[in-house]
């Protein structure tokens, strides 16, 4: 052949390949009102057309059957299993054509072209000028890597700019099995527009089926492609339903800005309480973001609510928060979050997304992380959301301005060892006392008041330094010698128990004066000896413990305020830590001893076991768990006499998918349970359930005068393939009532989750918004999603 007729052929071939490239209009959802990646709002988007570039120095191979050129005509055709491959594009057919006078390539025939992204385009013919500015595909099919598909009776391409297909449908669902069959969800619409210059889409005549079925219809609507990343226009709707605030109907507009800069306008009509406005101000920086939420209600029922509460006495409601974080550099951060609100129930009330708990936390923090220190600033402020109109429990929390945290670990070893140091600051003030009356609430003079937490102020500082070296025997055995030393100023301007009233009494001799310190000198010796068993299927490693930590006495114990070190269990976890309690304001004085042994066993069949078990005993000097303080801490916890209750733990996980664990606390007298709770599950892949039980021994120094037992259960269901059935309750033994319950039906394939639930919670404050809701939620992949409700109660 002349080398003219191969410069025609290869023209020809380039033609046809960047040609189908430039036609294969490949585009992902068409009808889409969603979010975008980074949760900014914006309304959904579709894929522009492919680009056509072609790697420099690709080459180009053909193979077919037969190849023919007419010189008369100047016609180029390769008949027969046609197969191309040029720059990452691969194309097959059973005819190509290329006419080198008008300039037209023409495919017939099971055309197929696969793209280097992976989109791949069938066809029944494709006929497309040289330019690639004009051209059609009969009977256009397109299928993505993500399993989303469309398809057309006709896809045109007109002046380059524009892509138009007739009688277009979309769809994430992967084809039905079954013949004629539609798939579970699809769009329709009788012409899709695509326009290059302004990067919009447009849908005429669009209609979403489900199961076959229109249940949506809308004229025509205009959306962007994926070019452009965020684009100003409604967001898909949602929909509540709830005890007090009756049926809600939510409507999103999202707005850009600028392109650091966009907002979300909402408007939600319940059907009890009038209208709810929402909108949301984010801006992006190149360290950080800031994000601004504001939200307003005048409530048409205030008396719907409980009466008395928060809720039902005001009408007029509304919150502000800001939100920030930022990145001084790569080991400095900083940021804040805040909220306003008028009373101290509303975001909890209406349920609004990311600030309905019933403690909200206020902070505003500066944190650095080094490669062995850290440094942790926080200034908190705590949003009780509880419907007391009177705000009690929130003006008895306390303002924290500032709580500081410093650790740094010596790059050096230090005569052998680690040498390392801690350091807190914390300054809080209070305006009123946080006080249980035992005694009068609940009949037991030998019972004392436990001051949670006093009028006025606060400040400490802390330092600790701490050395431990590790040193193994050639038996195995691990030593671990430990010294630490600690010292506490307080500045004192804190009210005294026993000056808030007649009622309130404190046995302790609390410090009144301005200022206090105290200190605490440590010397510890760990002993490990871990011993490995094995045999032809299993392994077990046995690692008996032993701890001794010589202390003085606590100083000033149940002098000072303790705002930290109020929350305490003793369990295995914490057996055999150096200081059981849980913050800065209490501290273990006296000669402790810790004793126990872990186990940890494995099968090769799949079976796993492991356990801890101990007991701690007070060998010298006054126990700091049975010395009164102003909130009862270590009372009845286990750790109050000589001799610590026992604790352990099990835990067992099988290849059937079942599991056990436990976790036991039992007088160290007569072995009487104390405490604990176990929890047994199973799973696989159709069935999903677990049975929890949990006892609490009387404790009446913390209000509770009667023992507390509750069974919770949870189970899902998974049935024709795609369905599943879940549900829950928690029961009270003691009280012989159901303290909460819930059922919940859920689908999910390939393409569409849904799910709808009823959850029914009782609340011993009846101050809440609602008693019980109902929550559901559907999304169809790549398109978006629907709410009713509050969509985690759908899960439990």
């Amino acid at each position: 052949m002349a080398a003219g007729n191969r410069k025609s052929i290869r023209e020809f071939v380039a033609a046809l390949v960047m040609g189908a490239a430039a036609y294969a209009f490949v585009m992902s959802p068409v009808v889409a009102y969603a979010q975008d990646n980074n949760n900014n709002g914006g309304t959904g988007a579709v894929a522009s057309p492919v680009k056509v570039k072609v790697p420099e120095g690709s080459k180009l191979i053909l193979s077919s059957n037969e190849l023919v050129y007419n010189k008369d005509t100047q016609i180029v055709t390769a008949t027969g299993a046609v197969q191309i491959n040029y720059g990452g594009y691969k194309m097959v057919a059973q005819k190509v054509e290329y006419n080198q006078k008008s300039g037209r390539m023409t495919a017939i025939g099971n055309v197929e072209l696969i793209s280097p992204d992976g989109n791949r385009m069938y066809g029944d013919k494709m006929d497309v000028t040289d330019s690639f500015s004009d051209g059609f595909v009969d009977a256009l099919r397109i299928e993505m890597p993500d399993n989303t598909r469309m398809a057309a009776e006709k896809g045109e391409r007109v002046g380059g700019t524009q892509l138009i297909l007739t009688k277009g449908v979309y769809t994430a669902c992967l084809p039905c099995s079954e013949q004629g069959r539609a798939p579970l969800w699809q769009v329709k619409a009788q012409r899709v527009v695509q326009n290059g210059v302004t990067h919009t889409v447009r849908l005429e005549h669009a209609r979403f089926e489900l199961f076959g079925q229109p249940i949506a219809y809308v004229p025509w609507i205009e959306v962007p492609d994926n070019t452009v990343k965020r684009k100003s226009g409604f967001l898909f709707p949602s929909a509540s339903i709830s005890q007090n605030l009756g049926f809600g109907l939510k409507v999103p507009y999202y707005y850009v800005i600028s392109p650091s800069m966009d907002a979300t306008i909402s408007a939600t009509g319940y059907t009890t309480q009038g209208l709810l406005l929402e909108g949301e101000f984010r801006q992006r920086f190149e360290n950080g973001t800031h994000v601004l939420r504001v939200a307003g209600i005048s409530q048409m029922n205030p008396g719907q609510f409980d009466a008395n509460t928060s809720d039902a006495e005001h009408k007029t409601r509304g919150m502000i928060t800001s939100k920030a974080d930022f990145r001084i550099n790569p080991r400095w951060t900083f940021g804040w979050d805040v909220m306003a609100q008028s009373d101290n129930n509303f975001s909890r009330t209406y349920g609004l997304d990311g600030l309905d708990q019933s403690t909200h936390t206020n902070d505003i923090y500066l944190t650095g992380l080094g490669k062995r220190n850290y440094f942790d600033m926080r200034a908190f402020y705590y949003d009780i959301q509880d419907a007391d109109n009177n705000s009690n429990a929130e003006k008895q929390q306390a303002i924290v301005y500032p709580s500081t945290d410093y650790h740094y670990v010596d790059p050096k070893s230090v005569y052998g060892g680690e040498l390392s140091a801690n350091v807190n600051f914390t300054h809080l003030s209070r305006d009123q006392a946080s006080v249980l009356d035992n005694a009068n609430n609940l009949g037991d003079s030998s019972l004392n008041d436990r001051f949670l937490g006093l009028p006025g102020s606060y400040t400490r500082l802390s330092t600790e330094l701490q050395w431990q070296r590790t040193f193994t025997t050639d038996q195995g055995l691990v030593l671990t010698p430990l010294l630490a030393a600690r010292g506490d100023v307080y500045g004192l301007n804190m009210e005294s128990p026993n000056s808030l009233g007649p009622s309130f009494s404190y046995p302790g001799n609390y410090d009144t004066n301005d200022y206090a310190t105290r200190g605490m000198l440590t010397a510890g010796l760990e002993a490990k000896y871990p011993f490995l068993i094995t045999t032809s299927n299993s392994s077990h490693v046995f690692e008996p413990i032993a701890q001794i930590y010589v202390r003085p006495d606590e100083t000033l114990a149940g002098q000072l305020p303790n705002e930290d070190a109020q929350s305490f269990v003793f369990d295995a976890t914490n057996l055999f830590d150096r200081d059981k309690f849980s913050g800065y304001d209490r501290i273990e004085g006296g000669t402790r001893a810790n004793l126990g042994w872990r186990y940890t066993g494995s099968f090769d069949s799949g079976y796993k076991l492991q356990s801890i078990f101990g007991q701690s005993f007070q060998l010298a000097g006054r126990n700091s768990f049975a010395t009164d303080d102003l909130v009862s801490a270590g009372a009845e916890s286990g750790l109050q006499t000589t001799r610590s209750d026992y604790v352990t733990m099990f835990g067992l996980t099988t290849p059937q998918g079942i599991s056990l664990s436990t976790s036991y606390r039992f007088d160290e007298k007569d072995f009487a349970f104390r405490r604990g709770d176990t929890a047994v599950g199973f799973a696989n892949d159709d069935f999903q359930t677990s049975v929890t039980y949990t006892h609490i021994a009387a404790q009446p120094q913390y209000g509770f005068t009667t023992d507390q037992d509750e069974i919770q259960t949870r189970a899902q269901i998974k049935f024709k393939n795609y369905w599943s059935v879940f549900g829950t309750v928690s029961y009270d033994l003691n009280d012989s009532e159901i303290t909460r319950q819930g059922v919940g039906l859920s689908y999910e394939d390939e393409c569409t989750i849904f799910s709808v639930s009823f959850l029914d919670k009782k609340d011993s404050t009846n101050q809440s918004g609602s008693d019980w809701s109902i929550g559901a939620r559907i999304t169809f992949r790549t398109l978006g999603d629907v709410k009713l409700g509050n969509v985690q109660d759908a899960t439990f």
